[in-house]
């Protein structure tokens, strides 16, 4: 377990148990969040109204005996190349800056599904090809390690957010 948050795995176990609430752990994230993000850049927008919705939800269902499965008051992002019915998904490009989907992806809807928590959008690499570029919308994530560090140093948002601990582990 890191010094903030457990695992997935072990978020899962204790949120089967009772003694992890969905709602604290996604509280908990989405504050790591709006404390790192503004130097990180991990996540390109973040859903925290509607992260609150699921979280309550997923832990309401949870306490009446009806847990989805080991994902279920997950809180997670995904990578802004998956569409999310009504947030906008623009693969970090600006050619999508206004791209709001009608429906969500096949694995949007699966994890969904399963009862996790979107926190929000994590930026990529446009379209999630290649490497940085400096000429996009939103700044490029940074390396945890050495936020201000030169460009070479840029990672993928995912990796960011995971690096960071901003929200459960693997």
């Amino acid at each position: 377990m890191s010094a903030d948050f457990p695992t997935i795995a072990e978020a899962s176990s204790l949120i089967a148990e009772k003694k992890l609430s969905p709602v604290e752990l996604t509280q908990a994230c989405l504050d790591r969040i709006a404390r790192l993000d503004g130097t990180l850049h991990a996540f390109l927008r973040v859903t925290e109204e509607s992260a609150l919705v699921m979280a309550r939800a997923a832990e309401a269902a949870i306490m009446k005996g009806a847990r989805k499965g080991p994902l279920h008051g997950i809180p997670i992002g995904l990578k802004d190349i998956f569409n999310t019915k009504g947030i906008a998904t623009t693969g970090h490009s600006r050619q999508l800056a206004t791209n709001v989907p009608d429906e969500d992806s096949t694995w949007t809807r699966l994890l969904a599904e399963a009862g996790t928590v979107l926190l929000g959008k994590l930026a990529t690499h446009e379209f999630a090809f290649g490497g940085p570029a400096f000429d996009l919308p939103w700044p490029p994530a940074r390396n945890p390690c050495l936020p201000m560090g030169m460009a070479w140093l840029l990672l993928l948002a995912g990796d960011v957010a995971g690096a960071a601990s901003i929200g459960p582990l693997d």
